[in-house]
């Protein structure tokens, strides 16, 4: 097992930075109380908030043309548990990992919950993977799983399905997400409406075997890997799934999965208004389904999307507690170094819209004034709040600065001693 980050080395760099912080903490702190908001709730809402790691994310990623193994990554996933303690050992807000089978699959899954135990670590979401076939596979999924035209190959992607609620079962887990890659590339191969038919006869099915505290949440995607029509196209699509299913039947909402300028706040609005918001894979996108680290291209964006589930969090929306995840592809910086990143990118998004004057925002959205509204949410969303997200994780043992601990660590380099490349890939992708 390669060596945890020392909590001495943690300690040794946050002493380092503490008195610097202390002050930049009590200057935001009075800048905040002018406008009657107290610094010390706000953090404490910061180190209760967490998002999920996926195990697929402490891997490289890839593309449809290539992949370039980095150094000491994850061949399984007992590896990529420890990736993801020491992602939260330095952050303190990703203490649940999001496992996806058959990539993560054990033949013991009591010893795999011991060991996350061990490690501090709880289990998110349980993702099934019916978009590509396995070895020795007997019904392929090339041309669909769960609406294919084949009743074995739907079969086939039932029964992976229910296989992994039970995996969640062991683990700990209350939730799974489907996301299906199934599809057509040509006009006119398949019908429309025959096909949406199978995938809800077929998600019927799955739904039936639901413990009743359990959530199923649906994931939708506008493209990719049927590049002209894709069963769960939009929220469109998947609200009307999850509502034709059941009230455990959810809706997920990835960031790269919407065309080009889609309000992604207010579907999520709607989705909160119908009590069919299930949770998020948060990422940031340019092009397409990029799966970029959080926040690097579109902060604002991300803020506003927190804005609705803050006010929702405000307005003590019924049946409101979406699962919060992180779903990214690191190409070319260290995946322990994205996530962190994306964490605390995240996170800080869900701080600024904390502290969001609700009680003027209404007042302008009631007198119609715009550019107040306008002005109220950029106040917040300016405002520098990193002095919080620090503070909360040294308060909680975490690093006020956790990529500069992680690299003083030497934590990849001995990783890569203890981990060969073997031109494979733990992570199960590309």
């Amino acid at each position: 097992m390669t060596q945890r980050i020392d909590k001495g080395l943690i300690a040794e760099q946050n002493a380092k930075l503490e008195a610097n912080l202390k002050e930049d903490y009590q200057a935001l702190g009075n800048k905040l109380s002018r406008d009657g908001i107290n610094i010390d709730e706000i953090t404490a809402k910061a180190e209760a908030f967490q998002i999920a790691v996926p195990s697929w994310g402490t891997g490289t990623g890839g593309t449809r043309f290539a992949r370039f193994p980095g150094e000491g990554e994850p061949r399984n996933i007992w590896e990529k548990l420890e990736d993801s303690a020491v992602i939260n050992d330095l952050s303190q807000c990703t203490e649940r990992v999001s496992p996806h089978f058959p990539w993560d699959k054990v033949d013991d899954f009591s010893e795999l919950k011991q060991t996350s135990d061990s490690l501090g670590l709880k289990w998110d979401s349980i993702n099934s993977n019916t978009f590509q076939d396995q070895p020795g596979q007997e019904h392929s999924f090339k041309y669909g799983s769960l609406s294919n035209t084949s009743a074995a190959s739907r079969d086939l992607a039932i029964q992976h399905n229910l296989d992994c609620i039970e995996y969640g079962k062991a683990l700990d887990s209350k939730t799974l997400t489907v996301w299906v890659g199934d599809g057509s590339n040509h006009p006119g191969q398949q019908h429309f409406q025959h096909a949406f038919e199978r995938y809800l006869e077929s998600m019927k099915t799955i739904y039936a075997g639901l413990p009743a505290d359990w959530e199923l949440h649906i994931e939708h995607k506008m493209f990719e890997p049927a590049f002209y029509s894709t069963i769960i196209q939009d929220w469109g699509s998947n609200v009307l799934a999850a509502m034709e299913l059941g009230p455990q039947a959810k809706s997920l909402v990835d960031l790269g999965h919407h065309a080009p300028n889609v309000n992604i706040e207010m579907i999520v609005s709607r989705l909160i208004q119908f009590k069919k918001l299930g949770g998020f894979h948060f990422n940031d996108s340019k092009y397409g389904d990029d799966d970029l680290d959080s926040g690097s291209l579109h902060p604002y964006q991300q803020f506003l999307i927190f804005n609705e589930l803050v006010d929702a969090e405000y307005r003590n929306q019924a049946e409101f507690g979406p699962n919060y995840m992180l779903d990214q592809s690191h190409n070319v910086t260290d995946p322990i170094e994205s996530l962190m990143n994306s964490a605390a990118s995240v996170q800080r998004s869900y701080v600024s819209a904390l502290i969001v004057d609700r009680t003027k925002l209404t007042e302008y959205q009631t007198a119609n004034d715009a550019l107040m509204c306008s002005n109220t949410l950029k106040k917040a969303f300016t405002t520098d709040v990193s002095p919080i997200l620090e503070m909360a994780r040294l308060r909680k043992g975490g690093a006020i600065d956790p990529i500069a601990v992680y690299r003083q660590s030497g934590y990849r380099a001995q990783a890569g001693a203890e981990r060969p490349n073997t031109g494979g890939n733990g992570s199960g992708i590309v």
